[in-house]
């Protein structure tokens, strides 16, 4: 398993892709679903260039995304995974989300609508990228989550080819993940139940990936898989179809936020998940989208206050 100090020859082969769309893609926007905190190991922006590491099927990838204009899109990519990374861009950017059947009306989605015309679902096709930092955010402050990430990262995780920035890491893969010592997670501030769901999804990691590439248009399928591993339910799996299976329909019930905050947008008051179904049931298809919507726009103020997510240190129990 690879640690912080392993290290990738910076002159690793590189390849260069450029791809055009026929409507608006907005790659910053769409790309920014990817990011997991502000110091995330695995993105950096830096000017116009946004980085980023995965793992493929093929090996490690280091990419460096440019937008063009607003219908093309550059990528360099380094590394064994660097082929089938471009062979995916398309997909990875968001051009072959379709949000024709999209229907914003709402002044707020409309607003939203003009305001990103860009923006779209990305799909990266890496399943346990998506799941296994959706499984140390349950239930905790997206701040104690994003920083357990960062240390086993950090810890477990590969040196990135080519020139990548200082700091990103690839992510391990899922027999690294599922290796991941109990102490570890604990040292990192995941609790013992989030710890024993993330390695028992890494065990099937190989199956969960083959699943989504048998079903690239099953959303339903791939969500079903990931519901029978104990200790993921219906929110982790859509934090997964949102951004590894470009699912624009994929409503992460149970989120502390979302169904309060899509509801004073379109409601003008507090709502629960059950109202939340059926206030997003006419854009179904593009639920997700409706939330994407609601969550950038600036004409929504939610209330912060009342009662908030407790914060607790997992390593002191």
């Amino acid at each position: 398993m690879a640690t912080a100090g392993s290290s990738v020859p910076v002159s690793a082969p590189e390849s260069t892709r450029e791809v055009s769309s026929d409507t608006d893609v907005n790659v910053a926007l769409t790309l920014a679903l990817l990011r997991r905190g502000s110091a995330d190991p695995t993105f950096r922006r830096i000017g116009s260039r946004i980085w980023r590491t995965s793992r493929m099927p093929t090996g490690p990838v280091t990419y460096a995304i440019e937008q063009l204009g607003p219908r093309r899109v550059r990528a360099t990519a380094w590394g064994p995974g660097r082929t089938e990374l471009l062979d995916g861009l398309e997909r990875l950017v968001g051009m072959t989300d379709d949000p024709s059947g999209f229907v914003p009306s709402h002044p707020v989605l409309a607003d939203g609508a003009r305001r990103f015309p860009g923006l779209r679902v990305p799909r990266t096709g890496r399943v346990m990228e998506a799941l296994i930092p959706a499984i140390i955010e349950q239930k905790v402050l997206g701040i104690d989550a994003f920083a357990a990430q960062r240390r086993l990262l950090h810890r477990f995780g590969e040196a990135p080819p080519g020139p990548a920035p200082d700091g990103l890491r690839v992510p391990p893969t899922a027999e690294q993940w599922a290796a991941v010592p109990s102490w570890e997670w604990h040292l990192a501030g995941v609790d013992p139940s989030r710890a024993r769901a993330a390695q028992a999804a890494a065990r099937l990691g190989p199956q969960l990936e083959r699943l989504a590439e048998r079903h690239p248009d099953d959303h339903a399928a791939v969500h079903r898989g990931l519901r029978s591993i104990p200790g993921i339910g219906v929110w982790t799996a859509a934090e997964v179809g949102s951004r590894a299976l470009g699912d624009a329909d994929a409503v992460p019930f149970g989120d502390y936020h979302v169904a309060k905050d899509v509801g004073v947008a379109l409601l003008g008051r507090r709502i629960d998940d059950v109202e939340l179904a059926e206030v997003l049931e006419p854009w179904r298809g593009h639920r997700f989208r409706v939330v994407r919507l609601v969550g950038l726009s600036p004409l929504v103020g939610t209330d912060r206050r009342g009662p908030r997510m407790a914060r607790v240190d997992h390593r002191r129990i």
